[in-house]
């Protein structure tokens, strides 16, 4: 195994030490069992909840699992909500719960999710990586959920962009300003704009700002610069670009490697779950690199996701053989050449990956070896209010971009609204932003 392949399975934990932390809804036919076998660990989980990623794990992650399963993927509100309400009335129906770091902050405050520690422990073979581990933590002495899998987001670039690229321009380390030139010289060259971003109405636009464009201007995670000079300044440079690179299209797709393969768009930016089928399908058109940077570094968001298990589950031996069986070295790598998420343990990643995953790899070791690399965590503790926190930044987008709106003006006018999400979820800071006593605030 290369030494670029190690790095792309650890890419998250090994970066994890410079953040000093501290699809749709709809059920699915069960795994390991019956839809209605009785005994059936009930999955709940906010990851693979595409049609795409549902089937993957239905019919390849959990055909072999130990114990019934019915994998439930789930929409963060009716996530939040049935966890509480099963909790609140002491008639807890879900074995396992799967969600992002920051799906779980609010889960473990409120005393919903129990003590995984022991399992950890008995897990100690899978390797898992310290700084995952000690996130799990939540600043307390007992772990709350069992690493699962880690992805990030990356730059696709179709090989006919490459003759475009701006002189002196190295294509793994990109700035914002070269992006928009290279983006330029394409839109004058071919009289199309031909980069490409994920803003339609599932698409993970917001995820672009928050870990990727704030960090990368102002060296947060776009909470305490929120409203800045630095972030007037970034707007300001994001608008000229999109008006002069940028497919209109964008506003309408949600999966970039669609418009990817039919050549709509030359460079995108998304998920690497999201881009895998572009990358698979035709791995001799594409290249994959990390994303570019701005004054402060290279902004990129490790997306680290876990398995819980709620307080008073009624079969807790079983939702502990499913977390024993997803952490095993062959289902973590099923789950990185099916779902393109890369494994949280120590599992041995194949020297010989299928094409398209070996660009990911590759990409993912680039962008989280970078020596200009600022990783920034997915927002933690915000409960129910995270579908209206990502809102605050793609509303800023549309109103900022799109509609020409005065930059400071709307920055003053949403970042009232992100203080006001912030102190009602009682979130605090989250890295690169410093840690907070109480609620992050907007400065």
């Amino acid at each position: 195994m290369t030494s670029r392949l190690v790095g792309a399975a650890l890419a998250v934990s090994l970066l994890l030490a410079a953040c000093n932390t501290g699809g749709t809804a709809g059920g699915a036919p069960a795994a390991g069992g019956t839809p209605s076998a009785a005994g059936a660990v009930q999955f709940l989980s906010t990851q693979y909840n595409t049609v795409d990623e549902t089937t993957k794990m239905n019919n390849v992650i959990l055909k072999d699992s130990p114990v019934p399963t019915n994998f439930q993927p789930s929409e963060l509100g009716p996530f939040n909500d049935r966890l509480t309400a099963e909790q609140k009335a002491a008639k807890v129906t879900v074995g396992l719960v799967g969600g992002q770091h920051g799906d779980f902050a609010p889960l473990v405050t409120a005393g919903y999710m129990d003590d995984v520690t022991q399992l950890v422990q008995q897990l100690a073979d899978r390797n898992f990586p310290p700084k995952i581990l000690d996130l799990s933590k939540f600043g307390t002495d007992k772990n709350y959920y069992v690493p699962w899998a880690q992805a990030t987001y990356v730059l696709a670039i179709n090989k006919k962009a490459m003759q475009y690229l701006p002189q002196g321009a190295d294509v793994n380390a990109l700035t914002y300003d070269q992006l928009a030139a290279w983006g330029t010289n394409i839109a004058s060259a071919t009289g199309q704009r031909k980069v490409g971003f994920p803003d339609g109405p599932k698409g993970l636009f917001a995820r672009f700002f928050e870990g990727y464009l704030y960090p990368s201007f102002t060296g947060s995670a776009g909470v305490v610069a929120f409203k800045s000079p630095e972030a007037v300044s970034m707007w300001t440079s994001f608008r000229d670009m999109w008006k002069a690179a940028v497919s209109p299209q964008s506003t309408s797709y949600d999966f970039m490697q669609e418009p990817l393969m039919s050549e709509e768009v030359w460079i995108a930016w998304d998920h690497t779950a999201r881009l895998i089928d572009a990358a698979s399908q035709q791995p001799d058109n594409f290249m994959l690199v990390p994303a570019p940077a701005g004054p402060k570094g290279r902004g990129f968001m490790p997306v680290i996701t876990g398995l819980g298990i709620p307080k008073g589950t009624p079969d807790r031996a079983s939702s502990e053989k499913l977390i024993e069986y997803l952490t095993q070295p062959q289902t973590q790598i099923n789950t990185l050449t099916q779902l393109a998420f890369f494994p949280a343990t120590g599992a041995q990643i194949p020297t010989e990956l299928p094409p398209g995953v070996k660009l990911e790899a590759d990409a993912v070791a680039k962008q989280s070896s970078a020596p200009d690399a600022v990783p920034s965590l997915l927002p933690v503790g915000l409960g129910a209010q995270g579908n209206e926190f990502n809102k605050v930044y793609t509303d800023t987008f549309t109103r900022i971009v799109i509609n020409n709106e005065e930059v400071q003006g709307v920055l003053n006018d949403e970042g009232g609204k992100l203080q006001a999400l912030i102190d009602q979820a009682g979130a605090s800071c989250w890295a690169p932003d410093p840690p907070s006593n109480g609620p992050c605030k907007v400065q």
